[in-house]
């Protein structure tokens, strides 16, 4: 694993004849300059050559996936060169660890980074021990360094520390005999500020050595991290904006003598198309990306050589103009270790800065067609037996797949329905539910993950599918604020990337996708039962903790009144499903027909 510091090493080699003429002069004329065979007339050693290739792996949201995922979020599409496309299957820890430690062979000059939300929203052998296994997963995979994500704060910040510190669970305590010992990579929060030291809760940036060659990394989460986040996680925390802090920390980096800088960006954006291997910069740089990344790209420092980033849990590898107009590599893996990226930044010697038209980048899949890595086998099969107890058991039976894809995804309707039973328990005078998507983190599959049979469904499963350990809260809304709920799904700060509620059964409206803002929502077509919306009434409404609180840009969800919590949402789902299923009688992927979609 390469060396890591953040003291800097003042003595560097300096080409002082050179250094002038660096920036007109051709490769070709600066090789001449400096032979590749030149000899240290002191010494009789060869000198280095001027240009230096490194090699940086990353990836991005893996979200504690150690097993390989199931259903859509364990494959990927491959745009073919006739154009058609192919899926393949893809993930899992045993597999990235391969490919990983393959494409590190020959490359003497090699880092790996990551551009967050490594933990949090994890299936059930990381989310049950609160992520120490993707942890000690992580640091066998040899990554050297990651930015936070919004998933970091998700049981807020003192445990964002023992993660990177060590120590037991204050409250599970210790797993095993062995005391955690952390991560052995530094994970970077620059623009994650304590609201009373006014510093940042982690390291701000970090640098890579290997020799001469030197590499600072900063790391930021996006600006809106409380906003994704519940309230608690990101209790004493002050967030600030990405541009704003990367360019101050770009700044201290150079004045150290570091010249070349990556950033580690938690926010994304949208390709064009969702096949890895689509060609970004068709017909031209930039125009095949959209979403926030592309405006934070285009204002970062040119100083700073290239962008990790992540969040959208989409597959691009871009070029997006700098503020100076120069072209500059901005790249995201999926997620769920689907893919990584491998870019090659050529190092300058004579500058200590990347060439940055030679560098090259590429998105390659984690196929599950290699070897497994032993070492990641048994990490697996160790944390796997501890919770087979618990994950194994039998919560329900499904007659075919509920995937969570889609505007409207069955399986985030099939919670909404859960959770609308569960607060008729509490409170029989429930109208609806609502259910946001971010929290839908997979569907079921029918077909048999381990030894339980087609169509059965186990805790563990379940726990994939919710892992959050949100509570079922109650609120009363007039009709009007129900409507504004509705309207803020496509208004407000979810305008540009609309977050579109999944609503229990009952309630079904249009979504007319060729309007714009909140006009989306048809209101005359808003239907409770089959009755149209009194905005003088009070409706009850049944929403996870994270909805109550305003989270996802529902601010209105947060003005609810005579609120009543719940148990847990995951067990609403597992009680659902017990209730309403059987091996003999399998309950159906419920038909995504509640909205009605114009576009």
């Amino acid at each position: 694993m390469p060396a890591m510091s953040q003291q800097q090493n003042s003595h560097r080699r300096m080409y002082r004849l050179v250094a002038a003429a660096a920036g007109l002069a051709t490769v070709g004329a600066l090789a001449a300059a400096l032979p590749a065979g030149a000899h240290d007339s002191r010494h009789g050693k060869p000198l280095p050559s001027r240009y230096q290739d490194v090699q940086l792996l990353s990836f991005n949201d893996l979200h504690g996936n150690l097993e390989p995922p199931s259903g859509s979020s364990g494959r990927v599409t491959e745009l073919q060169a006739d154009g058609t496309t192919k899926t393949i299957d893809a993930g899992g820890v045993e597999y990235l660890a391969t490919h990983l430690r393959e494409a590190r062979k020959g490359n003497a000059y090699s880092v790996t980074a990551a551009g967050g939300d490594m933990v949090g929203a994890s299936p059930l052998i990381s989310g049950l021990f609160h992520d120490e296994p993707t942890i000690e997963a992580l640091n066998k995979l040899d990554l050297d360094v990651t930015s936070v994500g919004n998933h970091e704060f998700d049981e807020g910040a003192k445990e964002l520390g023992r993660l990177q510190n060590g120590g037991c669970h204050p409250t599970a305590g210790c797993y095993s005999d062995k005391k955690f010992e952390g991560a052995d990579f530094p994970y970077l929060a620059a623009n994650v500020l304590d609201e009373k030291t006014g510093r940042p809760i982690l390291k701000p940036y970090w640098v890579w050595k290997k020799k001469d060659v030197k590499v600072g990394f900063i790391g930021v989460t996006l600006e809106d991290t409380p906003g994704v986040v519940s309230a608690e996680g990101v209790k004493g925390l002050k967030f600030k904006d990405e541009v704003e802090t990367i360019n101050k920390y770009a700044r201290v980096l150079q004045k150290q003598g570091v010249k070349s800088i990556v950033a580690l960006i938690h926010e994304g954006g949208q390709p064009a198309s969702g096949s890895y291997n689509y060609n970004c910069d068709s017909p031209g740089p930039g125009d095949g990306i959209s979403g926030p990344i592309v405006d934070i790209a285009k204002n970062i420092s040119p100083s700073v050589d290239a962008l990790v980033t992540g969040h959208t849990h989409a597959a691009y590898v871009c070029t997006i103009p700098d503020p100076s107009g120069k072209p500059r590599m901005v790249t995201s893996a999926a997620s769920f270790g689907r893919l990584y990226t491998d870019t090659t930044l050529t190092y300058d010697r004579f500058t200590g800065d990347i060439a940055r038209t030679s560098v090259k980048s590429a998105n390659h899949v984690v196929t599950r067609t290699v070897p497994k890595a032993p070492d990641m086998t048994e990490l697996i099969g160790r944390w796997n037996t501890l919770a087979a107890p618990i994950g194994n058991r039998a919560i329900g039976y499904i007659s075919a797949d509920i995937p969570s894809t889609g505007t409207e995804s069955p399986m985030g309707d099939l919670i909404a329905d859960a959770q609308l039973a569960h607060g008729r328990k509490l409170d029989a005078g429930t109208d609806l539910a609502l259910m946001n998507p971010g929290g839908v983190r997979a569907g079921l599959t029918y077909a048999a993950k381990g030894t339980e049979g087609d169509g059965v469904v186990t805790y563990a499963e379940g726990f994939t599918v919710q892992p959050f350990s949100n509570t079922v809260n109650l609120q009363d809304f007039t009709g009007a604020q129900l409507i504004k709920v509705l309207q803020e799904q496509v208004s407000g700060p979810n305008a540009a990337s609309p977050k579109i509620l999944l609503p229990s059964a009952n309630l079904t409206y249009t979504l007319d996708l060729t309007k714009t803002g909140a006009d989306r929502i048809v209101v005359d077509s808003v239907r409770l039962d089959g009755a149209a919306i009194d905005p003088a009434a009070t409706y009850r409404v049944a929403t996870n903790s994270f909805l109550a609180g305003g989270g996802d840009g529902f601010t209105t969800l947060g003005q609810g009144t005579n609120d009543l919590v719940g148990s847990d949402d995951l067990a609403a789902l597992v009680d659902y499903l017990t209730a309403n299923s059987s091996a003999s009688s399998p309950i159906a992927p419920p038909t995504a027909n509640r909205i009605t979609v114009v576009k």
